[in-house]
Parts: C-alpha cells; sequence; structure tokens
C-alpha cells in the first residue's frame, strides 16, 4: 500500500474518532427529554418496586439514580441529586445500586453510572441523563415537571 495513502486512512481515522468523541462528551449530563406521547413514553409507569427502593417516590417528580459500587462520579452525583430533591417539594431522589442488579440494568438500559431517570409525577420517564447531570438542564426539567419557576442556580449545581 502506498505509504500516502496508508497515512491519509489514519488520519481519517483519528479525526473521525475524535469527532465522535467530542459528540460524545457534549452529551454527557445533558436530559435527553422524553415528549408525552412518544413511543418511549408509553411505557408502564414505574414504581418503587420497579427499582428496589424502600424511599417512596415524590408526588411531583422523582430522581431516580443508577449507580454502582465502582463508580467514581455516583458520589458527587448523589449530593448533587438529593440536594435538588430537598430544594424542590414534592420531588424525592432515589439512588439504585446496580452492583449486583444486572437485571435492572438491563431492563433500563443503563450502559453509564451514573444514569439518572426523571421521573414525572406519575412515575412515567420524562428524560435520562447520562453521566454527571448538569445542574442547569436538571433544574430545567425540575422546574417543567413541578411548574415552578427558580431563576437562580444553587451552589450544588456548579
Amino acid at each position: 500500500m502506498d505509504p500516502i495513502i496508508a497515512l491519509s486512512l489514519v488520519l481519517a481515522l483519528v479525526a473521525g474518532a475524535t469527532v465522535l468523541g467530542l459528540v460524545w462528551q457534549a452529551r454527557q449530563g445533558r436530559a435527553a427529554v422524553i415528549v408525552p406521547g412518544a413511543p418511549a413514553a408509553q411505557g408502564t409507569p414505574l414504581t418503587q418496586a420497579d427499582v428496589g427502593s424502600p424511599v417512596p417516590f415524590g408526588a411531583n417528580g422523582t430522581l431516580v439514580q443508577f449507580s454502582t459500587d465502582h463508580c467514581a462520579r455516583c458520589p458527587g452525583t448523589h449530593v448533587l441529586l438529593a440536594g435538588l430533591a430537598r430544594q424542590r417539594p414534592g420531588v424525592a431522589h432515589v439512588d439504585v445500586d446496580l452492583t449486583h442488579r444486572r437485571d435492572l440494568a438491563n431492563r433500563f438500559g443503563i450502559l453509564q453510572t451514573p444514569t439518572t431517570l426523571i421521573l414525572d409525577g406519575t412515575g412515567r420517564v420524562r428524560a435520562r441523563i447520562g453521566g454527571v447531570p448538569n445542574g442547569a438542564d436538571l433544574l430545567q426539567q425540575l422546574d417543567h415537571l413541578t411548574g415552578s419557576n427558580h431563576d437562580q442556580l444553587s451552589h450544588h449545581t456548579r
């Protein structure tokens, strides 16, 4: 093979991998909103029993965090989500440890931890966040669920 062609192919592969990595990184922590009425939102609502949680779901919304024992970013995400849930009336935070629950990881399609599901008051998934949540994006989703209009970000979201 001609060295120029080989070098061109290597450079093209490196450039393609870089672009894909940048796109993946930009999507981390952002809420993928699930529009009511869309096929992804048509599933049955989640319950405490579905995720094996002793913590009751919130009347206005629930932040379901999927974590593992070996996740370095999960404790910080737990602090962020728990703090935001305390600031919003009727919002609960549920932390589900997937370390020994492969069945839950498969059921909810969890490919990374932390992963957060934002549920409305009926238990339907309204958004999904892969990675550490972006605080401003998360607040916007919570405000939409709870019908509030908070303009200030708390120190927990930075």
